[in-house]
């Protein structure tokens, strides 16, 4: 959304110019989290494995499509090797990601070197963005990027966005948006462009936007215009796994994330998970054994006398859990309780990630105590903490 603001200090992107008694424009959100977030759904919508962001400056946007669950395989490339620097450990795993690791591996890596050079290690790519990139190149440079990305790394889908030069005359000052832009393109000389591209290399391309003008102003189109482009046919698998050429870029950081995938990481988030239902069921049983134990001996008010319920009384159970009233139940004998694994796999993540009680069983060997024919979880009754 754009809103027209009197001796604003921001035109786009954060872009400082004091421009007094001028009307103009303001983005909420700013344009650049727009256009990141154009990419997010994107990769929500199509659910890519593989995506690398050319061009990738201060990795913000591979920041926001880390947490992308569909993503395994995320690469960054830029020319300038001390952002990357600076910037790389933003990327690193958290104390989160250890604790609750991710379904699925994902490896991230930030490459130093031109999009204009071919690497192998960018083929097989199932989206590439190149976010306001295109404008930064020279005439000579724009004529080698199609053959690069479009004809050698040719991914699946390719989103490329660009300023509309059609929106500046709303700005105030008529230069370029960037000082290093060496062009900035209307909607025709950018259809026109990517229409060309898309045919000579077999994509087809769909265009929109973001930033849309102030009222009154929609003939301009949006701020920044963004072409998607997909491939029309899909290269034989193959011809990807070939991976002919040279490593030329330089491997700047590269990091791993905790996952599922990982047995260590998959033992220890079933083990958690277990203990937390039994100890949530044992809590649930320990509270409606002391309600029993308070019980009048008789309906008679004028003698409260109570009296100790010997036998265990069964688990009070949530809504959620009546509809597995037909599971096994946990249960106590003596000072112990056991909750059976068919009602701990029962639970939603717990099935997911186990799928059987045969896996929930070999995740808890020599972690979890069992009772004697291996088919429920074993733990004192009472412990340190309940008196």
């Amino acid at each position: 959304m754009a809103e027209n603001n009197i001796e604003c200090n921001s035109v786009v992107d954060g872009n400082v110019e004091e421009v007094p008694n001028k009307k103009i424009i303001k983005f909420n959100p700013p344009l650049y989290k727009q256009r990141y977030q154009f990419v997010k759904k994107l990769v929500e919508q199509h659910q890519p494995k593989k995506v690398a962001d050319l061009g990738c400056g201060d990795v913000c946007l591979l920041m926001i499509l880390k947490y992308q669950k569909c993503i395994e395989e995320l690469v960054g490339v830029d020319i300038n090797e001390g952002r990357l620097k600076w910037n790389g450990s933003r990327l690193s795993p958290c104390m989160g990601d250890h604790l609750d690791p991710r379904e699925l591996d994902l490896v991230i890596t930030l490459y130093h070197g031109s999009v204009l050079e071919k690497d192998c290690r960018l083929l097989g790519f199932d989206l590439v963005a190149c976010i306001e990139l295109i404008e930064h190149f020279d005439s000579e440079d724009l004529a080698k990027f199609p053959e690069v990305v479009f004809g050698y790394m040719s991914p699946a889908m390719i989103v490329i966005s660009t300023p509309n030069s059609d929106f500046n005359s709303l700005f105030p000052s008529a230069v370029f948006r960037d000082s290093d832009h060496k062009f900035e393109w209307s909607r025709m000389q950018f259809q026109t462009w990517a229409l060309d591209v898309a045919n000579h290399y077999s994509y087809s391309v769909e265009f929109t936007g973001v930033g849309e003008p102030p009222a009154g102003a929609e003939d301009v189109g949006c701020c920044t215009q963004i072409g998607v482009f997909r491939k029309i046919a899909k290269a034989p698998e193959s011809a990807v796994l070939e991976h002919h050429g040279e490593h030329v870029y330089e491997v700047i950081y590269t990091t791993s994330y905790p996952s599922l995938q990982q047995m260590d990481y998959c033992r220890r988030v079933v083990t958690y998970l277990v203990y937390r239902e039994v100890n949530r069921m044992k809590r649930r049983y320990q509270v409606s054994l002391r309600q029993h134990e308070l019980e009048p001996e008789s309906a008679d008010t004028g003698n409260p006398t109570r009296k100790f319920i010997s036998d265990p009384p069964v688990p009070v159970l949530t809504e959620a859990d009546k509809a597995m009233e037909m599971i096994p139940q946990p249960f106590c004998i003596g000072d112990k309780f056991y909750v059976p694994l068919e009602r701990i796999i029962a639970y939603p993540r717990l099935g997911h990630i186990c799928g059987n009680v045969e896996k929930l069983r070999e995740f808890l060997a020599d972690v979890v105590e069992l009772n004697c024919d291996g088919s429920a979880v074993k733990v004192d009754l009472h412990d340190c903490g309940d008196y």
